[in-house]
């Protein structure tokens, strides 16, 4: 597993539910977030990744919802992806509150799309070999 990448986000008033708790389908756009950061920070960007004819699909995704967040709180995103030499990759995450706490953890699993036939690739990892500028923030 690489050493996790991380970005770091405040929690906005209008994410927020009734109870004032961060609603629970914002994790996935703060993982989310976190994902395309490491990748911009690859230097890979949406168009290379067309470009090459292939992009990242998102095939399961599993939130932990451990310790509640409100709005105003910093928190760090981080992101670390496994490879199993298989044609999908993990990818874990967490929600760090500024103490260290741990507000969720989420695992997702995904792969790279040939664009044209509509399947995954054989390798995912060659592919963030081939367009990243430093596969190691991948864990390659």
């Amino acid at each position: 597993m690489s050493k996790p990448f991380s970005v770091p986000v405040t929690v906005r008033g209008y994410e927020t539910d009734v109870q004032g708790h961060l609603n629970q389908a914002v994790y996935l756009n703060y993982a989310e977030h976190a994902r395309w950061s490491l990748l911009h920070a690859a230097r890979i960007s949406q168009s290379a990744l067309v470009g090459s004819g292939v992009g990242p699909v998102a095939l399961e995704t599993t939130i932990r919802y451990k310790r509640e967040l409100l709005a105003g709180d910093e928190v760090e995103v981080t992101c670390a992806f496994e490879w199993d030499g298989g044609k999908t990759f993990r990818i874990e995450q967490s929600v760090l509150k500024a103490d260290g706490t741990v507000a969720a953890e989420i695992t997702a699993v995904g792969g790279i799309l040939d664009l044209e036939k509509r399947r995954l690739v054989a390798d995912p990892a060659e592919v963030f070999k081939k367009l990243a500028s430093d596969p190691g923030l991948f864990g390659l």
